[in-house]
């Protein structure tokens, strides 16, 4: 699992003094850099790999402004060329929001998925963990 911390900004609050529901996306995405590296070690958009096939996020709580937030990342399933990874927002103890990403390994020049490779695997499934 990898976690990563942070601080909400002002400017990402709502109306009602909650974090907005359109940050979560964006927080996720910062924390799946470690994930990308499997693929892409120096994160180079021409070397690409991958392309997201959906996007789920659950609110289950409030997050607020001033207090800091840990993002924990992880593997949730590995198919032939894809996987799920699960997110999670914990903020004061508590988990706020829950994220799952499908993720697609991918050929830009022909356009098709790709089979993960065997490494890829591995490296995915040192980070798997039970499906909730």
């Amino acid at each position: 699992m990898f976690t990563e911390k942070v601080m909400p900004r002002f400017s990402e609050t709502d109306a009602l003094g909650h974090i907005n529901n359109t940050v979560l996306p964006v927080w996720f995405e910062a924390a799946r850099v470690p994930i990308f590296k499997f693929f892409t070690p120096d994160l180079n958009p021409h070397n690409w790999k991958l392309i997201i096939a959906k996007v789920e996020v659950s609110f289950v709580g409030e997050l607020f402004y001033a207090h800091e937030v840990t993002i924990n990342t992880s593997i949730e399933q590995i198919g032939n060329s894809s996987f799920v990874i699960r997110q999670e927002a914990w903020q004061q103890d508590k988990c706020c929001a829950i994220g799952k990403t499908v993720m697609v390994r991918y050929d830009f020049a022909s356009k098709t998925k790709q089979t993960l490779s065997a490494d890829e695997k591995a490296a995915l499934t040192q980070h798997l963990v039970a499906a909730s």
